[in-house]
């Protein structure tokens, strides 16, 4: 898996969600889903999830990305990713999956799970980048519209 340089890449830095970011995190998470998170999900990730692996990529102090994963014994299920819309396509949730990716790999994780909206083409073309291939289908998965997501492994996991 190549390395992804968005415009600015020397300074946005991914590091680990903290409690001072939830504002911007549930911001993009509504501004990106139409079935966003209960705002209160972030914070319980955060402080009662101990399988919960939370990230955000920065610029200047403004989250551009975040992600939250669970570490299940040897498997990182991908729970959910999201771009704020003025900072997508220019490779910074690429570098957030691929630090989510090896940071699990570095704790014990050898296989990567997710799902996806079937209609998310985006998503799911990133996802086929880093090698995920579609393993399943759960019918009807999103309440708002009945869409069916598609699940998606990754047999292996980048390292360094």
């Amino acid at each position: 898996m190549d390395d992804y340089s968005p415009r600015n890449s020397g300074l946005i830095k991914i590091r680990k969600m903290t409690q001072d970011d939830l504002e911007q995190v549930i911001a993009i998470d509504q501004a990106s889903f139409s079935l966003p998170w209960p705002a209160r999900s972030f914070q319980l990730e955060l402080t009662d999830n101990p399988v919960s692996r939370c990230w955000v990529a920065e610029l200047d102090g403004r989250v551009l990305a975040i992600m939250v994963a669970w570490l299940i014994v040897d498997e990182i299920h991908i729970a959910t990713i999201a771009t704020h819309p003025d900072f997508r396509k220019q490779g910074v949730g690429k570098n957030l999956l691929l630090h989510t990716l090896r940071c699990a790999k570095e704790e014990g994780a050898l296989t990567s799970f997710l799902e996806v909206r079937e209609s998310n083409l985006v998503a799911i073309e990133m996802y086929r980048q880093f090698g995920y291939t579609e393993s399943g289908r759960r019918s009807g998965y999103y309440k708002d519209n009945g869409e069916d997501a598609i699940l998606m492994t990754l047999e292996s996991l980048p390292g360094e």
